[in-house]
């Protein structure tokens, strides 16, 4: 019993660490707050299926990414994203059409994961200054970049791996 608890905290506590990216640890807190929000009200939405979606929020920015099958469900969405706490921004980069298919959701794993490998790897780039998200092909990247210069780094990164479609960049340039 002991052992189950002291595993659940630690599996709290890495992913805690882990969407707490910001480099404000107050505006990391209030994203995962917003995070849960917004998994609550979509939880609670009978009426759409919210399985394709991809929820990345960077300081109050919210990136929603992924498929919705109407344009219906698309607007309940980014109403329903309007209404987590701590939200300042909606970024709508949702598709309406058919879902990710088994093998493209492999490959968008892969190019994420890869990814998130070579900005960490790169010691040029401060890759806890962002998020990416992937979906069919397409790498969306938000945060932000102390210079021009990093933040073209990091999208070269992510332009030159195999399979990626096109780079989406809603990162803002803010210097140190």
């Amino acid at each position: 019993m002991k052992k189950t608890l002291a595993v659940a905290i630690a599996g709290l506590v890495l992913g805690i660490a882990g969407c707490a990216s910001s480099p404000n640890l107050d505006k990391s807190f209030s994203d995962i707050g917003a995070n849960a929000d917004l998994k609550g009200v979509l939880f609670a939405d009978r009426q759409h299926d919210y399985g394709d979606i991809d929820i990345t929020i960077f300081e109050g920015r919210l990136m929603l990414t992924g498929t919705m099958k109407s344009e219906e469900g698309r607007r309940k969405l980014i109403e329903n994203a309007w209404k987590a706490n701590g939200v300042d921004q909606v970024i709508d980069e949702i598709l309406v059409g058919d879902g990710t298919s088994l093998g493209q959701g492999f490959e968008d794993a892969r190019i994420d994961t890869t990814l998130r490998a070579k900005l960490i790897a790169d010691g040029d780039v401060k890759a806890g200054s962002f998020k990416t998200a992937v979906s069919k092909g397409v790498v969306y990247i938000i945060g932000v970049a102390p210079s021009e210069r990093q933040l073209n780094m990091a999208l070269e990164i992510a332009r030159s791996i195999g399979g990626v479609e096109k780079v989406v960049s809603h990162m803002l340039v803010k210097p140190l």
